[in-house]
């Protein structure tokens, strides 16, 4: 069920000019549309933990510090329909707090209310691998995500 968390709750993007990124508290979600034809060899994508490059057709997409750290050798971008660049980045750091703000250092930025929905998003998947059995993809959740999600009082 953990596995779906995904489908059944949708994904918050963040609105680039050139497409689109998301995450979950283990990826980043990369979309760059791309002239159509567009082949494997007109792409040249490097990821490093801490940097990313993207240019297309000799054209600079995006370059920079990304918002986290990533696995570079467990990232990976494929091409859909000669049209569509999907890069998938795995995150060193994967809790629900680790939410990045951007995609590169202080470019391509979530806005507060796309920001405080990847939060949501996140603590819900967060509750989800804790709660195995239950389904919270159409939950709601109110209160402070910063974090990783609500706090709640311990008692000893």
């Amino acid at each position: 069920m953990a596995d779906h968390f995904d489908e059944r709750s949708g994904v918050v993007p963040c609105k680039t000019s050139w497409g689109s990124w998301a995450q979950t508290i283990d990826e980043i979600f990369i979309e760059v549309d791309l002239p159509e034809g567009t082949r494997g060899k007109d792409v040249k994508c490097v990821i490093k933990p801490t940097h990313i490059s993207c240019v297309v057709k000799g054209n600079e997409v995006f370059k920079g510090e990304m918002g986290g750290k990533v696995l570079p050798n467990d990232s990976t971008w494929t091409i859909e329909d000669k049209k569509l660049l999907r890069i998938v980045l795995v995150k060193s750091g994967r809790d629900a707090a680790n939410c990045w703000k951007s995609l590169l250092a202080d470019q391509y930025l979530a806005d507060p209310w796309v920001f405080n929905e990847m939060e949501k998003k996140l603590t819900l998947e967060r509750f989800q691998k804790e709660n195995p059995g239950f389904d919270f993809s159409g939950a709601e959740v109110t209160g402070n995500y910063s974090g990783g999600g609500p706090k709640f009082p311990s008692y000893s």
